[in-house]
């Protein structure tokens, strides 16, 4: 173990310590409360609000160490694994860019963070996390309830690798397009790829020149390889991607050990982009006609 990993466990343990005993505290002043004793009541709020204040702390300064931990380890591997590498966690994917996914539904809340772009295998690519949740309003006896209810988190990329597609195609784990431009829901030769996977196209015939026995395989190898459902779009020259595991990517969580194993976590998850374009061979010309 590094000196620098070191540091973050020392950092990590002490925040996840207040959080306990805060934790503990909070526990202590409720137990008081209930005992229903005048003199134990007056002890519980004290208690209590000292509990409420060493646990902040220790949520705030893990998440201030959380924030330091992701951009070290994730621009770390940007620089060693990708080329003109950029990561930037205070921000993600446009709305604009994530609806154009044509996939993803309009969310009544959006959020969007941990950017990364650059260029794998010489194929250009952008990605975030994204969460996406829809306003519900429920009426009760009591009065009206609205909240939110979360329908996607997980990573968007888009790929940008300069084949045109012939027409417009999705292949979708589950949902269905969600832009009117006459899909047709296509049945392929591959019947466990038609169990997995609902294909729509706008043309059959592009639909059945891209997705090959070859390319229908290498699309199950990648559903089974990553975890959640899974969402592909073919749109002009890009292919977007939609990973929906209900997940944050780049995260660093509390009470989890922390050791070489997360740095391996973060980096199979960065590789995801380069699976993407080597298993799909997105790096060869295999989409453009007469080459």
């Amino acid at each position: 173990m590094n000196t620098n990993l070191e540091q973050y466990v020392t950092k990590k343990s002490k925040s996840e310590k207040k959080v306990y005993i805060g934790g503990a505290l909070i526990i202590l002043a409720v137990l008081l409360f209930l005992a229903g004793i005048e003199f134990l009541i007056f002890i519980a709020i004290p208690v209590g609000i000292a509990g409420f204040i060493v646990a902040g702390i220790g949520f705030s300064e893990f998440n201030r160490l959380s924030k330091q931990f992701k951009v070290q380890v994730v621009t770390s591997l940007v620089e060693q694994f990708v080329d003109n590498g950029h990561f930037d966690p205070h921000r993600g994917l446009s709305q604009n860019a994530v609806y154009s996914t044509e996939f993803l539904k309009r969310a009544d809340r959006f959020h969007s963070e941990d950017f990364l772009s650059g260029s794998m295998e010489g194929v250009d690519f952008i990605s975030s996390d994204v969460k996406l949740e829809e306003r519900h309003v429920q009426h009760t006896k009591n009065g009206t309830r609205v909240y939110y209810e979360t329908y996607f988190l997980g990573r968007v990329f888009v790929f940008d690798f300069n084949k045109p597609f012939d027409g417009f195609l999705q292949v979708l784990e589950n949902g269905r397009p969600r832009v009117n431009r006459g899909y047709n829901k296509v049945q392929l030769e591959s019947i466990a790829f038609n169990k997995k996977f609902k294909t729509y196209a706008t043309n059959d015939h592009s639909a059945f020149y891209v997705l090959t026995p070859h390319f229908m395989e290498a699309l199950l190898d990648f559903e089974k390889n990553n975890r959640g459902n899974i969402r592909f779009s073919f749109i002009d020259n890009h292919l977007y991607i939609g990973i929906n595991n209900f997940r944050d990517t780049f995260e660093l969580q509390m009470f989890r050990k922390l050791d070489q194993h997360i740095f391996d976590e973060f980096q199979r998850d960065l590789f995801v982009i380069k699976d993407v374009i080597t298993e799909l061979k997105l790096n060869q010309n295999i989409f453009k006609k007469g080459v």
